[in-house]
């Protein structure tokens, strides 16, 4: 157990960072995943956190609600809490945060009370932008610093990634 969670946990070799990735249909060896799920989170962590988020006081889940809104436009709360894979009371909780943040807006429908609306302010719409603004020139910075080669490699590799992330989203409906 304890060589497991060395492989899970330890930084790979030079020779490991640069060797090629299996291609194949075949399940992931265990350390191939973990250097996909270590980079994924890594990059994660590094582009979720913006000055202008930790600024607002802004939790992952509340950037990624405000994001989600600002992109969407006014979004029915049962569509949300499907979207972002929330439960109502956590989904209700963070809406009221950034409604009282001045960032969200929530208005009852007209025609059925029971259903509810949430859009972006201006105030949480220039906030989204400032965030996405830091995290694209974050990006870039990184991107930068890369050999044309694995640009182009990491480009090519975004629609895999898309379908990755979306079929993630259909497992957990």
């Amino acid at each position: 157990m304890l060589a497991g969670n060395y492989l899970m946990h330890r930084q790979p070799t030079e020779p490991e960072r640069n060797a090629p990735m299996p291609a194949t249909t075949e399940a992931l060896d265990a350390a191939t995943a973990a250097r996909l799920r270590t980079v994924l989170g890594r990059l994660s962590r590094q582009l979720r956190t913006t000055t202008a988020s930790t600024d607002a006081g802004l939790t992952p889940t509340k950037i990624s609600v405000l994001l989600g809104v600002d992109r969407r436009g006014m979004t029915r709360i049962s569509e949300l809490a499907e979207i972002e894979a929330l439960n109502p009371t956590m989904l209700s909780r963070t809406i009221s945060t950034l409604v009282d943040a001045g960032l969200l807006d929530r208005a009852s429908d007209a025609g059925d009370r029971r259903t509810a609306w949430v859009e972006v302010t201006d105030d949480g719409h220039r906030l989204a932008e400032r965030m996405r603004r830091e995290r694209t020139d974050v990006l870039n910075r990184g991107m930068s610093a890369l050999p044309a080669s694995e640009r182009r490699s990491l480009e090519q590799a975004i629609p895999a990634l898309e379908a990755l992330a979306d079929r993630f989203r259909d497992e957990t409906r």
